[in-house]
């Protein structure tokens, strides 16, 4: 899947971009020219060749700041899209072999989280234990994981009714054995899907947070909180919202370009497209001199 991925501009595209905020989040603080947290004299101030990107209200060095706060909406996306894939793909495999009690519980729960708006859960949930983003992500994963068990589940369903699968369990192999050896790989394209999708929600999810200053201890930088107090001063820097938006914006778009980059060259489509191509470079080669291929 991953060539394939590959072959197509987008899914190259989606990769290239989604590669490089991987590697701000891990070497951004050390890339860092300045302290992201130390204040200056110059508060407000405009690009210099001290401060790439200027300063903000107290000082502090925007450029660093970014690439500081890359981490932290990183790992957040990652541990929302995480937690939904382990909560929701395990019961939606499971429930279709488990029996009518198992299915219907899960079914129950699935729609009950369903009802319950993420977002000012994930806010109440930190009300409660305290001003921190990892239980807030990974509650907010657990609201988020009904994608995942509804994917999983409908493709688990289209296995089970094939007949080597049925030709499986009468000739008595175990759940786990036809789960590894039948399921995973039909269920794996969709689930990727649902996966490059989750994290560029898990994005939104963390710069809305963080942009209403909840899940950090400020001064800490984050994307979300950047955006937030850059707004407050429009006046003196109005270009300055725009450029937190901007990598937020493309972080988001790549995760859906990657998305149906994957959908494209999975299922019928996928060996469509892998057919055409196949037929495309048959027909560049060249003919052998004095007869026909």
């Amino acid at each position: 899947m991953v060539r394939r991925v590959l072959a197509l501009t987008s899914g190259r595209i989606a990769v290239a971009v989604l590669a490089v905020i991987a590697l701000l989040a891990v070497l951004g603080p050390a890339l860092a020219p300045q302290d992201p947290l130390a204040t200056g004299d110059s508060p407000l101030a405009g690009f210099s060749a001290g401060h790439w990107l200027g300063t903000d209200h107290l000082g502090r060095d925007v450029f660093s700041r970014l690439l500081d706060g890359s981490r932290v909406s990183v790992l957040g996306s990652l541990e929302v899209a995480l937690t939904a894939l382990v909560v929701g793909v395990v019961p939606g495999i499971l429930s279709v072999y488990l029996g009518r009690a198992f299915e219907w519980i899960t079914l129950r729960v699935v729609d009950t989280l369903v009802a319950l708006p993420f977002l000012l859960f994930a806010v109440a949930v930190i009300a409660l234990l305290g001003n921190g983003i990892t239980q807030a992500m990974l509650v907010t994963g657990v609201l988020v994981s009904p994608l995942f068990y509804r994917v999983s589940r409908a493709a688990t369903l289209v296995v089970a009714r094939s007949p080597y699968v049925e030709a499986a369990l009468v000739s008595g192999a175990s759940v786990g054995w036809i789960v590894r050896h039948h399921v995973w790989a039909k269920v794996l394209p969709p689930i990727a899907v649902a996966l490059a999708q989750t994290i560029g929600t898990g994005f939104v999810i963390v710069s809305s947070l963080t942009f209403l200053g909840i899940g950090v201890q400020p001064p800490e930088p984050t994307w979300g909180g950047l955006l937030a107090s850059d707004l407050g001063y429009l006046d003196q820097r109005p270009w300055a919202p725009l450029l937190p938006a901007l990598l937020i914006t493309v972080t988001v778009w790549a995760c859906n370009l990657l998305a149906d980059a994957i959908r494209d060259v999975s299922g019928e489509a996928g060996r469509a497209l892998a057919d055409e191509r196949r037929a495309g470079r048959r027909r560049s080669e060249p003919t052998p001199a004095g007869g026909t291929r």
